[in-house]
């Protein structure tokens, strides 16, 4: 069994631990985390515990002791008395509450309470829809034991239909949520992760999707996203 992973700090720790890997659910946090600080500097700064999860390290006793589901992302807040936090859609959220008093990641919901509440439905949208079914649509095109038609098209042609509500929504727009043409938030963010990864589950290009398409590469062309990309 390993032993828990402790940063060696010689300064003042930093704020957060972030357990994490190369997924897109990873870096969700890891991009959100990077446009928090290109804001509020080092007051949102980060450990990163990188999480070998081709050796189940997220399996590990001490892991299971701070997400009991055993997987990544796992935030850590040392700011408020090792708060544990784990899901992506959760972390988000708990960062956005407490630690983006400017709302330049979303939305206040006292303040504004439809654009707060279209941040939550594109959210969970995401979380139970593009993450799990593109999730399957990867496993089954890249990993199964055993090749099975049947499912390989099931869950691209759900990802694809998925894609298509992305594509209704972004007609017209920049972004998922807020008004006018939107705003870049939370939202955005929680699934562009796995838009990036598309050729990975086997759909090629996003030509079918140029609203899609063009929300994509302004996402991608911020440095902040640039910079959580390459965590860990």
């Amino acid at each position: 069994m390993s032993a828990v992973p402790i940063p060696v700090h010689i300064s003042k720790p930093k704020p957060f631990v972030l357990y994490t890997a190369g997924t897109p659910n990873g870096r969700k946090v890891s991009v959100f985390l990077e446009e928090l600080r290109a804001v509020y500097g080092e007051k949102v700064d980060y450990d990163v515990e990188k999480i070998d999860i081709s050796r189940n390290v997220q399996k590990e006793p001490w892991f299971i002791n701070l997400n009991p589901n055993g997987r990544i992302p796992v935030l850590v807040d040392r700011a408020r008395d090792d708060f544990v936090v784990f899901e992506t859609a959760a972390i988000l959220l708990y960062l956005e509450q407490h630690y983006d008093p400017e709302r330049k990641l979303g939305f206040d919901p006292v303040l504004q309470p439809n654009d707060y509440s279209e941040m939550l439905q594109w959210m969970l949208w995401a979380h139970g829809g593009v993450g799990p079914m593109q999730g399957q649509a990867n496993h089954f095109n890249r990993a199964a034991p055993v090749d099975i038609p049947y499912a390989k098209k099931r869950y691209i042609l759900e990802t694809k239909r998925l894609y298509g509500v992305m594509e209704i929504r972004l007609t017209d727009r920049d972004y998922l949520a807020g008004p006018g043409r939107g705003v870049y938030s939370a939202a955005d963010i929680n699934v562009f992760p796995w838009i990036r990864v598309h050729q990975f589950a086997g759909i090629e290009s996003l030509d079918e999707w140029p609203s899609l398409q063009m929300w994509f590469d302004r996402i991608e062309a911020r440095e902040a996203v640039q910079n959580g990309l390459a965590i860990p």
